[in-house]
């Protein structure tokens, strides 16, 4: 891809984003001022995680130089009315993992991008369904330490998802934790008008 002189700065921690930039062959800097993730207990769903992205973009505002792209992103788990971060200990992973036994969740992941005084912002929301997991499996999980930094305790690329995920509807790469294929023409759309 042609950036055409733009310097695309990733303000994501997440080896698994930095990966699926690596793998589009994206030149890209990664660049993360932590941020507290919060946010009104008013929100819900995909109002969440595209409130927590403009956090995180927030402390690059007064520092972008001209031809830089910024991309945050926030990936969470929504299900009954409940927003799933990324657990605090092992029995918030138990609680998260035993709601989403034989149950349908959504994955939500919202990407800012924020270049030259403009923001915008784009979501995927994924449809996932779990089979029963037995209370035995998910303590093999926890063992493992996988499931600790993951929003809904659980990666989909783990051998975990795979043997667990009965079905999917939407983007599985929005359920890693970015949907490549809109993250991609968002890009071109950016640079091909600046």
């Amino acid at each position: 891809m042609d950036l055409k002189g733009f310097e695309i700065i990733l303000a994501s921690g997440s080896p698994r984003r930095q990966a699926f930039f690596e793998e589009l062959g994206i030149p890209f800097k990664k660049e993360v001022i932590p941020v507290e993730e919060t946010f009104p207990a008013s929100l819900q769903g995909v109002a969440i995680a595209e409130h927590i992205v403009r956090q995180k973009a927030a402390p690059f505002q007064s520092k972008i130089k001209n031809k830089q792209l910024v991309i945050t992103a926030d990936t969470i788990v929504w299900q009954y009315q409940q927003c799933l971060g990324k657990p605090k200990d092992e029995q918030e992973v138990e609680a998260m993992l035993t709601a989403l036994s034989n149950a349908s969740h959504q994955v939500i992941t919202a990407v800012g991008f924020l270049y030259s005084d403009q923001w915008e912002c784009i979501h995927a929301v994924s449809e996932v369904r779990f089979n029963k997991i037995s209370p035995q499996e998910i303590r093999d999980y926890i063992a493992t330490g996988s499931p600790l930094d993951k929003a809904g305790a659980y990666g989909i690329q783990d051998p975990f998802g795979t043997l667990h995920i009965s079905e999917i509807h939407g983007s599985y790469t929005n359920i890693v934790g970015l949907p490549v294929a809109q993250v991609f023409e968002k890009i071109k759309e950016i640079i091909a008008k600046e």
